[in-house]
């Protein structure tokens, strides 16, 4: 009897260590590769915007990051873009149940933007600028191919918290968006 409990308890310890390789060894290719450095392409042609971001992937199913933007057009500019800086930290949620923080994603965000307009038809001043913080939600797609490089897609939209009607200024820029065609490379 002493034989066939140590037996049948030999096999399932063989049988929880043989599961826990296999689930070590699940993702090879993202074990050690726990960093990501992006940068917009959408921002960058069509804005003439700066937009890179950082993103720290916590597990399988989840990871944080923070964004940076900014624009280098002048109010008078043709390609004017009225949102001249961000930051953005964000939490993201990734829906693959094969692949490590990669796919269909949901993400929350905070961000400290600065917008820029030209009023000068109204006001004597050229241009007028408002700080706001706003929180807001995303979904996008993040695809990595097995040598690190990253090509993500994401749209979102968030409000501002802050000076939300028409200001004494005549700024109003209650909704704000993100989002883009980034290109990356994970680490």
């Amino acid at each position: 009897m002493k034989k066939i409990i140590l037996f049948v308890l030999l096999v399932c310890t063989s049988i929880q260590l043989t599961a826990q390789e296999k689930e070590k060894f699940k993702y090879p290719q993202d074990n050690d590769k726990k960093h990501e450095f992006k940068l917009n392409a959408f921002s960058l042609i069509a804005f003439s915007s700066l937009n890179l971001s950082y993103e720290n992937l916590l597990n399988k199913d989840s990871s944080f990051g923070i964004d940076l933007f900014y624009n280098f057009n002048d109010v008078s500019d043709d390609l004017y873009f009225p949102k001249k800086f961000s930051l953005t930290p964000y939490y993201r949620w990734f829906f693959s149940e094969t692949r490590y923080a990669r796919g269909f994603f949901v993400e929350g965000f905070g961000m400290l933007n600065t917008y820029e307009d030209d009023y000068s038809f109204f006001y004597d001043n050229d241009t007028i600028v408002e700080t706001n913080f706003a929180l807001g939600i995303s979904v996008g797609g993040k695809f990595v191919t097995k040598s690190g490089f990253i090509t993500e897609v994401y749209l979102g939209v968030g409000r501002n918290l802050f000076n939300n009607s028409n200001n004494e200024e005549g700024l109003n820029n209650d909704l704000i968006t993100r989002g883009g065609i980034s290109l990356g490379y994970r680490f």
